[in-house]
């Protein structure tokens, strides 16, 4: 199983950047595909985007289209999700998740292993 933890989160300004990271320990990380999702307060999780095994395919979410870019580098056991132009609806617990499934996945129970999460704040 992976084991996966998230940083890079913090307070930023409307319009700024944030690079959020997802490590992972275990052998079986380059098997696996990553997604990030994210919950803001009374909300339900959602999709923000994810990618495959060896990051030939990534799919985004329709909240962070066009302002958001993941990336992957097995050999460091890292996922990247790079957001820019936030907002301040972007504000939200940032996850990262494993998928057994090699492809893509935008539904959350397609995920086997979560990581605690990181707080996104953008102020106005």
């Amino acid at each position: 199983q992976v084991q996966l933890v998230e940083s890079g989160g913090g307070l930023v300004q409307a319009g700024g950047s944030l690079r959020l990271s997802c490590v992972a320990s275990g052998r079986t990380f380059s098997n696996v595909s990553i997604g990030w999702f994210r919950q803001a307060p009374g909300k339900e999780r959602e999709f923000v985007g994810s990618i495959s095994w060896r990051g030939g395919t990534i799919i985004y979410g329709d909240s962070m289209k066009g302002r958001s870019t993941i990336s992957r580098d097995n050999a460091k056991n890292t996922v990247l999700l790079q957001m820019n132009s936030l907002k301040p609806e972007d504000t939200a617990i940032y996850y990262c998740a494993a998928s057994r499934r090699r492809m893509p996945m935008t539904m959350d129970s397609s995920y086997d292993s979560w990581g605690a999460g990181t707080q996104v704040t953008v102020s106005s």
